[in-house]
């Protein structure tokens, strides 16, 4: 019965963080499918993009060491979205 009960915690536990990964993640979708549409980054900080990723490619770093899939994979999609939106932003800049 704890057994069962300690599984079904777990699980709950897990579901949560895989539901937070999705939404934070893609919360980034819309603003990059917007850059993609219009190729106009002139609102988008560079240090904003830069503190991004540094920050999910730390988390990604972190989920790898404690094996955590939901960290991972998060981080993964949301170095895409970053990576993306950075490199219009600095071919916008004429750095690339």
């Amino acid at each position: 019965q704890f057994n069962n009960y300690f599984i079904m915690e777990i699980n709950f536990i897990k579901t949560i963080g895989f539901v937070a990964g999705l939404f934070s993640t893609f919360a980034l979708a819309p603003q990059a499918i917007k850059i993609y549409k219009t190729k106009k980054v002139d609102q988008i900080s560079i240090g904003m993009l830069s503190l991004m990723l540094t920050g999910a490619s730390l988390w990604l770093v972190y989920g790898l060491l404690e094996d955590d899939m939901n960290i991972i994979w998060a981080n993964c999609v949301g170095l895409i979205f970053i990576i993306f939106m950075l490199v219009f932003k600095i071919k916008d800049k004429g750095q690339l």
